[in-house]
């Protein structure tokens, strides 16, 4: 046992610092910095093996800080006229009902426990369950912690927040057992990441049962959350000698990763279908242009549906609402002060609004599955005149495609603020017209950008890009964190123009000196 739990750490660690070492040497312009032979520097795996630490113990608390955060208590606190404790607990109770038989932990495919059990034969059951234990310690300290802090936060007294972890444990426990179980005696294979209709069906129920119910008054009753809570921990205590006795494991996990390669597979045929869905089988779909603009062209007939179509829907619901909105500013007055007073200092939730519907990402995605994908593997279409070119182009494109319904947006926003009262400094107007059209085109640059110097896919139109993911997690963030903003319309319009134009600038140029060494595909 002693030498399974040091051998598995072990290679989990390895597995995670060479993630992490190879993450750095793709980081733009700083992986230059780092030799071929990097996962042979010494100094380099330390730091390496210290961020791993580091995230290890970030990762205990900081999935279950933004569970209670949003999920329970931030959800808890939107029905002001409930009893805090109640809805709490009610929200709480029914979300660990259903989340311990999704995430059980025991049966997770991961890469790691196919290297343990089948390349280096690792004895499975004792590789499951101290992998399984651990995670069952890291939900506890989480639970302990994240509970304390929000149950107190919403009035729960200590020993019902003490019970909290113990509850959730116990849940996972019983859940992992019940699997187990139908294994045994139906050979049900369980699964994580394959949840049938079924469980989707309950799912929901469970959902809108936690949320629905609290918005028509309907609530667990306090005693009886805390008292219901008590069931999983007696039943966990049970559960433990299921597991700790079950003899197929090895079998199990067999099963479970060969599904889970098969479920991979049948994944990137789906997603390669899908996309073929969406483009114009049509062959006199034809073009006048020559050379890359004669590409392009075709290529936005082709994908009009992704792109050019979806870009008027947005528009038309832009328009459609933008027309209530004028109706409902024009025949109920009581309004209009209010409406006048969120133009003048809202327009940073317009960052987040564009974003959304935004269709950068579904552009440069449709660019490499359906034409980089085959172009990049000749070298003519590699040479730094031609890769320039062509960014050239299809920016035009994106530009044009994202523009409309943000022109629509900021003229709407104009004519809403002249209808609610107007304002005294002329340059409001102005800069709604102009701002949200460059927050669009800052869009469009940026996805377009990031696509030309990171260039994430693989052959197999597979995101190996670690940086990629970030800047786009970066992006989201950052524009979500925008809406907690106030500030005068003038203001954030005119520092937000500035903002679009400089980076667009900045954006381009680094796209002409660096993208002919890094448009490539990734191994």
């Amino acid at each position: 046992m002693n030498r399974t739990l040091r051998l598995s750490f072990s290679l989990k660690n390895a597995y995670r610092v060479n993630s992490i070492l190879y993450s750095l040497k793709q980081i733009p312009f700083l992986g230059r910095l780092f030799p071929d032979v990097l996962y042979q520097v010494r100094g380099l795996k330390i730091f390496a093996n210290v961020l791993s630490v580091i995230w290890e113990i970030v990762s205990i608390f900081l999935g279950k800080l933004l569970y209670f955060l949003i999920m329970i208590a931030g959800a808890a606190a939107l029905y002001e006229r409930a009893d805090q404790e109640a809805v709490f607990l009610h929200i709480l109770f029914l979300l660990t009902m259903v989340g311990a038989f999704m995430n059980t932990y025991i049966f997770n495919p991961t890469r790691d426990k196919y290297y343990a059990m089948f390349l280096m034969r690792m004895n499975a059951r004792e590789y499951t369950l101290i992998h399984y234990a651990y995670a069952i310690l890291r939900v506890l300290i989480g639970f302990a912690v994240c509970a304390a802090v929000f149950g107190r936060m919403s009035g729960l007294a200590i020993w019902q927040c003490l019970l909290i972890p113990f509850f959730t444990v116990g849940m996972k426990l019983t859940a992992a057992a019940w699997y187990l179980y139908r294994y045994e005696k139906y050979e049900e294979l369980p699964n994580e990441n394959d949840m049938n209709r079924l469980s989707w069906i309950l799912l929901g129920l469970f959902l809108a049962a936690a949320y629905g119910l609290p918005a028509m008054g309907i609530v667990l009753p306090e005693p009886v959350s805390t008292a219901l809570m008590v069931l999983p921990i007696l039943s966990g205590a049970l559960s433990v000698k299921r597991i700790l006795g079950f003899a197929y494991y090895r079998e199990v996990y067999q099963l479970v990763l060969a599904q889970s390669a098969v479920q991979m597979d049948q994944a990137k045929k789906a997603a390669k279908t899908q996309a073929n869905r969406y483009i114009a089988a049509d062959t006199g779909i034809t073009s006048s242009r020559k050379g890359y603009e004669y590409l392009n062209e075709l290529f936005i007939k082709r994908h009009r549906k992704i792109l050019w179509k979806s870009s008027l829907r947005i528009a038309a619901v832009c328009l459609v609402l933008t027309v209530a909105a004028v109706f409902g500013v024009c025949l109920s007055p009581e309004i209009r002060e209010t409406a006048n007073r969120m133009i003048l200092t809202w327009l940073p939730y317009f960052v987040f609004i564009l974003y959304s519907i935004n269709r950068g990402t579904g552009f440069t995605t449709a660019l490499f599955i359906n034409c980089d994908h085959s172009l990049l593997t000749y070298s003519f279409y590699k040479q730094p005149a031609h890769i320039l070119r062509l960014f050239r182009i299809r920016l035009r494109e994106i530009v044009k495609i994202n523009l409309l319904p943000a022109a629509i947006l900021g003229a709407g926003l104009a004519l809403l603020l002249y209808l609610s009262g107007g304002t005294q400094d002329v340059l409001n107007y102005v800069v709604l017209v102009i701002s949200l059209p460059c927050m669009s085109i800052f869009f469009s640059v940026h996805y377009l950008t990031i696509y030309y110097l990171l260039q994430p896919y693989n052959a197999g139109t597979e995101i190996k890009s670690a940086t990629y993911r970030l800047i786009l997690m970066a992006t989201y963030l950052v524009c979500f964190y925008l809406m907690r903003v106030q500030m005068s319309t003038l203001l954030f319009g005119v520092m937000t123009i500035a903002f679009s134009l400089l980076y667009s600038v900045i954006a381009c140029v680094l796209v002409y000196r660096y993208a002919p060494k890094t448009f490539r595909l990734r191994n």
